[in-house]
């Protein structure tokens, strides 16, 4: 109907045009099965992307380029989809490309898999975030949070986000060991340590996620405010916050904020983050306390590498961590 308005035609025009593709293209599918097979293969990844990164390898055949995609996803045949229950956070702006989830989710598991990390135990994982909360007052400690996280059993990936998945991080288990991954889709500390805490606030509270098949029917659910209630109250006190804002709106200086952030532990940058979500202070201001932190976590971020297969570029990965001192097996282990 809009078509038809902008274009001056009706909207049965319309509607015949995109019959007649659908037909066109169902006759070539008939016509040529390898086009079809190919068709599913685009349905079940971002093939071209995935290629790009390198999360699979170049094939000279079709064939081989199905079993490619089957064995990254761990399915027997694209007739299937993998079953990974997963806490995802993520924008709701845009709508998001059910594939490309699907496939960021099983890179992290892959590269989660090649991490050697500690037992897991729900009560030392929650006992554990106010040593946590510890490294928040620097940028440059965010480079102690993995190994920190592998000690109390808990893997932790980064993967940038795929095209149109909005994706800020996830949260599952695997192998009887829970995943954190990040994307980093914004370089802030505030939203850094935001999104770490909302994911580890699902592995404390035990949500299970939604199944990697179930994504079509995915809503808000009560377990994504848990999680945002506790990330909130970890990062800041909400009564002393309370009172603060109550003492110091509507003029929030820098120097106020810092003083805030100082009674509070935490680096002025996740304070302000607060307050511009609240929309107590323009996103415009006091943009220099927002500090990026990814330069701190570079080593620990998967790295597009063309060309290069799943399991190559997760040992490159995973070596060069080791270099720095992590703790990490190989993927096969």
């Amino acid at each position: 109907l809009e078509l038809a308005s902008a274009f001056g035609t009706s909207a049965d025009v319309w509607l015949n045009l995109e019959a007649n593709y659908q037909l066109h293209r169902a006759r070539q599918e008939q016509d040529n099965p390898d086009i079809a097979r190919r068709s599913r293969l685009y349905a079940l990844v971002p093939l071209t992307e995935i290629l790009r990164r390198g999360w699979i390898p170049n094939c000279d055949s079709l064939d081989e380029l199905e079993q490619a995609v089957c064995a990254f996803l761990e399915i027997p045949t694209p007739a299937d989809r993998p079953q990974l229950a997963v806490s995802f956070r993520q924008s709701r702006i845009g709508d998001p490309e059910i594939a490309a989830e699907i496939a960021w989710a099983n890179r992290v598991k892959y590269l989660a898999r090649a991490q050697r990390v500690g037992c897991f135990d729900h009560e030392r994982l929650r006992s554990a975030i106010p040593e946590l909360l510890t490294y928040t007052t620097k940028a440059m400690d965010t480079n102690r949070i993995p190994t920190f996280l592998h000690s109390l059993g808990v893997r932790f990936v980064i993967v940038p986000q795929l095209s149109q998945t909005y994706l800020d991080g996830a949260a599952f288990i695997t192998n009887g060991r829970p995943v954190v991954a990040l994307t980093l889709r914004y370089d802030r500390i505030d939203s850094f340590w935001f999104t770490l805490l909302h994911e580890l606030a699902h592995v404390v509270a035990g949500h299970k996620g939604v199944y990697l098949d179930n994504l079509d029917d995915k809503v808000e659910d009560e377990s994504e405010a848990e999680a945002n209630r506790l990330a909130r109250d970890w990062l800041i006190d909400p009564e002393a916050l309370r009172e603060f804002v109550a003492a110091t709106q509507p003029y929030f200086s820098e120097e106020k904020i810092r003083a805030f952030a100082r009674s509070q532990g935490c680096h002025p940058g996740i304070v302000l983050g607060r307050l511009q979500y609240a929309g107590l202070v323009p996103y415009q201001n006091l943009r220099k306390l927002l500090v990026p932190v990814e330069k701190h976590l570079r080593s620990w971020i998967d790295v597009a590498e063309p060309g290069a297969g799943q399991e190559t570029q997760a040992l490159s990965g995973i070596y060069h961590r080791a270099r720095d001192g992590a703790s990490v097996v190989a993927p096969s282990q």
